[in-house]
């Protein structure tokens, strides 16, 4: 794995803190939003816990910098509105986050589907996140509960029928 690339903005101070002037808020939350899923990516991570102090993403020990809880909060509810997280828990302490919408990964999964002639048949879950006809695809190697999140909006769409044997799912496409 490659070194991950910080922004200039992570070596800045007054990044860490959250800036009062309203202008200036939005352009620093853009910048963590992105920065968050542009990291979690890099590590293939989908879940984070506010709680997690150590992770380099809250902490920049060079600068001895680190996210409040508070911020951290503030930025993975930013990322929820624009659909790249939800809480797991209803202290919102654990967030599932997503690289891409749940839309997003519904619609290329969905796309691949129809580009490979798999429409009408039986995949599991696994053949999709990590088999190997999906090594190429960008949401290959997804979290499979983020999978099977997004295979719901599109079973709410009548694109498939989400099925459970055993413990494990499979899908059905239209």
């Amino acid at each position: 794995m490659t070194e991950f690339q910080w922004p200039w903005e992570y070596t800045f101070p007054p990044f860490f803190t959250l800036q009062p002037h309203e202008e200036t808020r939005q352009q620093q939350l853009k910048v963590w939003t992105d920065l968050f899923l542009k990291y979690l990516k890099h590590t293939n991570k989908f879940s984070l816990s506010i709680n997690e102090q150590s992770l380099p993403l809250f902490h920049n020990e060079s600068i001895q910098r680190r996210l409040s809880p508070e911020l951290i909060l503030v930025i993975l509810e930013e990322l929820q509105r624009t659909g790249h997280a939800a809480a797991l828990d209803k202290r919102r302490q654990e967030w599932q986050v997503y690289w891409y919408t749940l839309e997003e990964y519904g619609n290329m999964v969905y796309d691949w589907i129809q580009e490979t002639g798999q429409t009408n048949s039986i995949c599991t879950l696994y053949e999709i996140a990590s088999g190997e006809n999906s090594t190429q695809m960008d949401f290959h190697g997804v979290d499979e509960s983020v999978l099977l999140s997004a295979l719901r909006l599109l079973e709410e769409k009548g694109r498939c029928e989400l099925i459970e044997m055993d413990g494990s799912h499979g899908v059905k496409f239209f």
